[in-house]
């Protein structure tokens, strides 16, 4: 059985936000975080004043370091949430409110510019990275869960930070956070080469938790991933995505389209069959293509060895060799 392993670590490698691009959206972060405080302060010191909690696949640490495009950009990102908390709901204001207000304080912070999305602001960078601003409202002292201004369905209840801490809260699975990462850029590298619209990493981060069994292979563990997800979602009724946190038993599969679950359930199988070949295969450079076919030139084959792993094996273990002369004897 070919072993390529030591491929999917350095494509993890790849596929892994680097320190420098860490230290950027950090502070980028912050100087958001200051330019809001100080508009607030300036426009509406006697309003809710605005507080801050990072979310998402930054706070999970399963950001993704994304394809280039053409131009050297790619759109890594940062969730950092904005919330207004107060007990008292007079102290809400309405959802558009909400929006313009941010916009307002972040309106010419970088030359791309910035974006007023139904679910969140968006701050704009050259490079191709954004930090997405989602804006909640909540209660100061009570256990009640955020609400978030989204411009198309009004207040919608959600929590955020009970999602990642859910997931950090796990024990500790560095693999698993791997794994969530190859899916991250098998969707992405489908996106980028097939325009085809895949799930969402909150989705791919629930499957891939639901269906995670360790391995000390991540080849063999990615495959067992792919099968079992496959298997449940392509079974009877059973193309769901169960939220495991608040407002929990959301099916996030519901909003999407019957072209879109297609798309991904075809993708999958392709995916998943190729991952049963590619572990069955005993070259381990043969075995590599088959990954690379659904990963992108990103999953680089270089290292692995164009060889009969079983073959070579053997050879050194004395088991092919003419044996007749002993068993005559």
């Amino acid at each position: 059985m070919a072993n390529n392993h030591e491929q999917f670590i350095a494509f993890n490698d790849v596929i892994t936000v680097t320190d420098t691009q860490k230290e950027t959206l950090k502070k980028n972060r912050e100087t958001i975080r200051e330019k809001i405080r100080k508009y607030y302060k300036d426009n509406y010191p006697d309003d809710v004043q605005p507080k801050f909690n990072m979310q998402g696949s930054y706070a999970m640490h399963t950001i993704l370091n994304p394809i280039r495009d053409t131009d050297g950009t790619g759109a890594y990102d940062l969730d950092d949430g904005v919330y207004f908390l107060s007990d008292d709901e007079a102290d809400r204001l309405s959802v558009d409110e909400y929006h313009k207000r941010i916009y307002e304080a972040i309106e010419g912070h970088t030359k791309t510019g910035q974006e007023d999305n139904d679910p969140c602001v968006t701050v704009l960078y050259a490079d191709g990275h954004h930090v997405d601003l989602p804006i909640y409202f909540k209660s100061e002292t009570g256990d009640d869960h955020p609400k978030l201004a989204h411009k198309k369905d009004g207040w919608i209840d959600t929590d955020p930070k009970e999602f990642y801490k859910w997931f950090n809260g796990k024990e500790e699975h560095p693999q698993l956070r791997r794994l969530v990462r190859y899916l991250k850029a098998w969707c992405e590298n489908v996106r980028f080469e097939k325009n085809k619209k895949m799930p969402t990493g909150c989705i791919l981060t629930m499957l891939a938790e639901r269906h995670y069994e360790a391995d000390d292979r991540d080849d063999v563990a990615m495959q067992k991933l792919l099968t079992a997800i496959y298997d449940e979602l392509s079974g009877d009724d059973g193309f769901h995505c169960l939220r495991p946190t608040f407002p929990k038993g959301e099916d996030l599969f519901l909003p999407y389209s019957e072209k879109r679950k297609n798309d991904f359930l075809s993708e999958l199988k392709a995916f998943k069959k190729d991952a049963e070949l590619a572990i069955k295969k005993t070259n381990p450079h043969d075995s590599c293509v088959k990954w690379q076919m659904h990963f992108g030139d990103r999953f680089s084959c270089s290292s692995a060895k164009d060889v009969d792993e079983d073959a070579t094996h053997q050879a050194f273990s004395g088991t092919i060799r003419d044996n007749s002369q002993y068993a005559r004897r």
